[in-house]
């Protein structure tokens, strides 16, 4: 049930104690938040994990790409799970098999260390990220890569009970742009095993209108304020943290993701180097979240 539906079974705050209607109205509104480690690249995987906390948030996502930090650095899954569980944190993506519609042996070596990988930590899923370099994008090639990878996907993430978070980028230059394609692919081959990750950068980027929230198993939230670049050029490192000077209608498309069913969580996971560089990330993150409760 979505948190805004139980309003109406509320008695009437007239007749509350005032702490009580406060309380009750704040659980009611409240955004599951969650923290991409690109949030704060910079930080070592327990102090990444004990900035979650500080703000209050109790999912996170944990990244391959980050040099010098877990996953390339060699730390064992088995130490990640159980720093994650130290500080009382669920691990709910590790981000990500690139390239994962271009199958072929070295992707599938690829897939199955990361699946293990996510097994072993504990994680619940693995984002799935797109060829995203202007090969692939032929109509009918695009669509027949999907499905042979994600066909190939299904088996071992089932045995691992590990769910594929298909992320559509919005770029021109993607091979999968669309999310109608890759829901079409996910209700005709995953059944549970795939869902969709919402980004809403990628959304506003694709210019598609299609939500499927019954299908959406994950949000990304960044938002541009830069107001010199065009849509069209808008990369990576124009991704902050949400303020109200945010283009991308992080604000609308959360509430429309929300009235529409969608339960799941928001994952910051701003790229640009303004944020990384920030000396105190948790009062940028809380001031983000804030202005977000405020809008939902």
């Amino acid at each position: 049930m979505c948190l805004r539906s139980k309003w109406n079974k509320r008695s009437d705050p007239a007749r509350q104690p005032i702490e009580t209607f406060l309380e009750e109205t704040f659980i009611m509104t409240a955004l599951p938040f969650a923290l991409n480690h690109m949030t704060a690249p910079n930080l070592p995987l327990d102090a990444f994990f004990e900035l979650a906390k500080s703000l209050g948030i109790s999912a996170v996502e944990i990244r391959n790409d980050l040099a010098g930090n877990a996953i390339l650095d060699g730390t064992k899954p088995e130490a990640v799970k159980t720093l994650a569980e130290k500080h009382g944190l669920k691990i709910i993506s590790i981000n990500a098999l690139q390239r994962f519609n271009e199958w072929n042996a070295a992707r599938d070596a690829e897939a199955r260390d990361l699946i293990a990988y996510a097994r072993d930590c504990g994680a619940q899923a693995l984002v799935l990220v797109p060829v995203n370099d202007g090969s692939g994008q032929a109509d009918g090639e695009r669509q027949a890569n999907l499905r042979t990878a994600l066909e190939a996907l299904k088996p071992l993430l089932d045995e691992a009970g590990i769910i594929g978070l298909v992320e559509p980028l919005g770029f021109k230059i993607c091979s999968l742009r669309s999310k109608s394609e890759a829901a079409e692919a996910v209700r005709e081959i995953g059944g549970s095993t795939f869902r969709l990750v919402h980004d809403t950068f990628h959304h506003h980027l694709a210019g598609e209108d299609a939500f499927f929230p019954e299908l959406t198993g994950l949000v990304h939230i960044s938002g541009v304020a830069d107001d010199a670049v065009a849509v069209a050029d808008m990369r990576d490192p124009h991704r902050v943290l949400v303020d109200a000077a945010d283009r991308l209608d992080n604000a609308g498309q959360i509430r429309r993701l929300r009235a529409e069913g969608y339960e799941g969580t928001f994952s910051f996971e701003p790229f640009a180097p303004s944020v990384h560089g920030l000396s105190d990330p948790a009062e940028a993150v809380r001031e983000s979240m804030t202005y977000l409760q405020a809008q939902a």
